[in-house]
C-alpha cells in the first residue's frame, strides 16, 4: 500500500523535483505566509520560524511539510536578491570564501509538530570582476537565496561544498529522511510510491 501524500507547502520547482527523485509522494500548496528576513537576524531561528510559520499557515489533517532556506556569512543573512545589482553584490562577497546555507524544515500533522534544521558550507571559487557579471546577467539569481543556483550555472562557480547537496539546492533531503523515518517507519521509505505534482512556483 503506497504512504498517503503529504502537503507540500512551498510552490518551489526544486523541493518538488527533490521529493520526486526521492520518492516521496506529495500534493502542492502555495503557504499562507509572509517571510521577513532582518539581515541580522540568527540563521537557525530564521528558516525553523518560516518552516513552521508555513507549515502552521495550511488547515488540513495531513501531513504538511514546510521549508525554508537561506545563505549566512559572517552574522549577516542573504535572502533573495532585490535585483540583478543585490546578486552582483552577494556572489562578490562570497567569491573566495565559504557561506553557509542553513535550512529549517517542518513536519506537522494535527496531533505533532516537528521543526528542525540544517547547514551545508559551500565554498566559492575566487571570481573576477567579469566572471560575476556573465553570471548575473543569466538571471539564475532571480528568487534564490544568496543570488545563484548551484544546480544550474552556479554550479561553476563553487569550489567545495561539505554536507548535504540537496540542502544547497532547496531542501535538506538527508533531515527529512531521517525525520520521516523515525516518525513514520516503514512507510515514507521510497518504495512502491509515485510522487504527484501541483503547479509551478517559486523557487529556494
Amino acid at each position: 500500500m503506497s504512504a498517503p501524500p503529504l502537503l507540500l507547502a512551498s510552490t518551489s520547482p526544486q523541493r518538488r523535483a527533490i521529493l520526486e527523485q526521492l520518492g516521496i509522494p506529495f500534493d502542492v500548496v502555495a503557504p499562507h505566509y509572509e517571510e521577513h528576513d532582518p539581515p541580522d537576524a540568527d540563521p537557525v531561528e530564521l528558516v525553523c520560524d518560516h518552516a513552521r510559520g508555513k507549515a502552521r499557515s495550511i488547515e488540513t489533517d495531513r501531513l504538511v511539510l514546510g521549508v525554508d532556506t537561506t545563505v549566512a556569512l559572517d552574522g549577516r543573512i542573504y535572502g533573495k536578491p532585490a535585483d540583478a545589482a543585490d546578486a552582483h553584490r552577494m556572489v562578490s562577497t562570497f567569491a573566495g570564501r565559504t557561506h553557509a546555507v542553513v535550512s529549517g524544515l517542518c513536519l506537522r500533522t494535527p496531533d505533532s509538530e516537528v521543526v528542525q534544521a540544517a547547514a551545508t558550507l559551500v565554498t566559492f571559487r575566487l571570481l573576477t570582476e567579469s566572471e560575476v557579471t556573465a553570471y548575473v546577467a543569466t538571471g539564475e539569481w532571480q528568487n534564490r537565496a544568496g543570488g545563484y543556483a548551484i544546480q544550474g550555472r552556479g554550479a561553476a562557480l563553487v569550489e567545495r561544498i561539505e554536507g548535504d547537496y540537496l540542502n544547497v539546492v532547496g531542501l535538506p533531503a538527508a533531515l527529512l529522511i531521517r525525520l520521516l523515518g523515525e516518525r513514520f517507519p516503514g512507510i515514507y521509505d521510497g518504495s512502491d510510491q509515485v510522487a504527484t505534482t501541483s503547479r509551478p512556483g517559486r523557487s529556494r
